[in-house]
């Protein structure tokens, strides 16, 4: 009969004839009517029950604006160099990337320009489907709970509401490999809740000190007073050390429930972005990886994290019936939440200078030295030998790693 399309004649045959058929012949006109158009069964029946004023006004779909193969190379470019974002987080930071893009990729026409920055997230999505189905699923570490001193340490049962910086989760992230055995590497995470500002630091073992070490160290870091953490059950955390240390220096210490994950949701998905996503699930054992980790994490790594990289945070959530609906504000790196935390005119001078500095980086040579230090420490692993790197000042005050070679000798 008609093509796949089908037409308005074949349309309007086939709805006088279902409107006056009855029973088993409505089933019949039904089939021959999905046979002749290739329309699915449902919508079918949604056309024919229509009445035809209705139909004969609707107009067609207008086309959507299309976007050249030159834009959808640009944002796939900037998707991998930014550590394949989704798509919330990669509209968000376009803006800020595209400039340097002309650096590295060469001159940009205007009209691909606009493309870049009209595209939507979820054509963002669609462009590049065929490209996330390549990338590798995801596993988590291990650390097993323990019991010491949990009487005095409050559970925290209540959902984060917090409006200021300085209250964050902390987790550790095992670098065992296949074998828990023996002295390994662990990734300390600290995620602050209101800005979504991370710091981590390696430590050997999950001994108390190293741990305590550690997080002091992150605490020195940060552009904020730390004011309070967040931990699971693990025995790294729950001990007199880290609560003679809290109180020390005046940290509020809670801790999650046992077994319950979400209780440090926002810390867990930094474990992935921030640890697993850059050094997998390998064994890492060496004090020279030790070394070479932390210089990655004190320098370029929270630079490109918490200056370039935008994140959403949860506003409101509204259960209808047996679904919950989610809502996020607008993605914004953790530089700029903290910036806008504070009134105009009185932000600190360090958050001024975090800020002339980010607008003086190449988001682009900053991933390609943190991509660079990754497969020097990996090759370090695997072999044992140090790597030679040449260094250049980094806007944190360490080192910028431009190019590596293996050293054998």
């Amino acid at each position: 009969m008609a093509g796949r399309r089908g037409s308005r004649d074949v349309l309007k045959l086939f709805h006088e004839r279902y409107r006056k058929a009855k029973g088993l012949e409505k089933t019949r006109v039904l089939d021959e009517f999905c046979d002749a158009t290739g329309y699915h069964r449902k919508y079918a029946i949604t056309l024919l029950n229509r009445p035809w004023e209705q139909l004969k006004t609707a107009r067609p779909r207008r086309r959507g604006p299309s976007y050249s193969a030159h834009a959808i190379r640009v944002i796939e470019h900037i998707w991998k160099t930014a550590g394949y974002p989704w798509s919330e987080r990669l509209k968000a930071l376009l803006p800020r990337w595209l400039p340097w893009a002309h650096k590295h990729l060469g001159k940009i026409p205007p009209d691909v320009e606009r493309e870049i920055l009209s595209i939507s997230p979820r054509q963002i999505d669609r462009r590049l489907q065929p490209k996330k189905r390549q990338l590798g699923r995801r596993l988590y570490g291990h650390t097993k709970p323990g019991t010491l001193l949990k009487h005095q340490i409050p559970i925290k049962t209540d959902n984060w509401d917090i409006h200021e910086p300085g209250f964050a989760e902390i987790d550790l992230v095992s670098h065992s490999g296949p074998c828990a055995s023996g002295e390994f590497i662990y990734s300390l995470n600290l995620t602050d809740i209101h800005t979504g500002w991370g710091e981590t630091r390696a430590v050997i073992g999950k001994g108390e000190t190293g741990v305590v070490d550690a997080l002091d160290e992150i605490r020195r870091a940060l552009p904020f007073r730390l004011k309070g953490i967040d931990s699971d059950n693990g025995s790294e955390f729950i001990n007199h050390h880290l609560v003679r240390y809290c109180k020390k220096h005046q940290v509020q210490f809670t801790r999650g429930r046992p077994y319950k994950k979400d209780d440090n949701a926002h810390v867990e998905q930094k474990n992935w972005t921030h640890v697993r996503k850059l050094f997998g699930w390998d064994r890492y054992d060496s004090p020279a990886v030790l070394e070479a980790m932390n210089e990655l994490y004190r320098h370029e790594l929270p630079a490109m994290m918490n200056q370039f990289q935008p994140s959403v945070k949860l506003a409101s959530k509204e259960r209808i019936g047996s679904r919950v609906r989610r809502r996020y504000d607008a993605p914004q790196t953790p530089l700029d939440r903290l910036v806008g935390y504070y009134e105009e005119g009185k932000v600190p001078l360090p958050l001024r200078r975090l800020v002339q500095q980010r607008d003086r980086q190449d988001p682009f040579s900053l991933s390609e030295s943190i991509e660079v230090q990754l497969v020097a420490i990996e090759q370090q692993r695997r072999d044992g030998h140090p790597v030679l790197l040449q260094q250049h000042p980094s806007p944190r005050g360490g080192v910028l790693h431009k190019a590596s070679k293996a050293s054998h000798g």
